[in-house]
């Protein structure tokens, strides 16, 4: 095997590991906001924004609504 040959599939390798890792990170949750505009939903229910949020700050808002 030539020595570029191994360079390039080292750095192959290398990019090919960092986008596995970001897919379930990033990729996935930005091409199914449904389900976790849906889960958030569930999660929040109980929670009453007013008691839980620090005074002077902003209350939450939808980390998925578009500006």
């Amino acid at each position: 095997m030539s020595k570029n040959t191994r360079i390039v599939l080292i750095f192959g390798g290398f990019v090919t590991a960092v986008a596995a890792a970001f897919y379930p990170i990033f990729f996935y949750p930005m091409m199914h906001l449904d389900e976790y505009k849906k889960e958030q939903e569930i999660n929040r229910s109980d929670i009453i924004q007013e008691n839980v949020q620090p005074t002077g700050l902003k209350v939450w808002t939808d980390p998925f609504s578009r500006k």
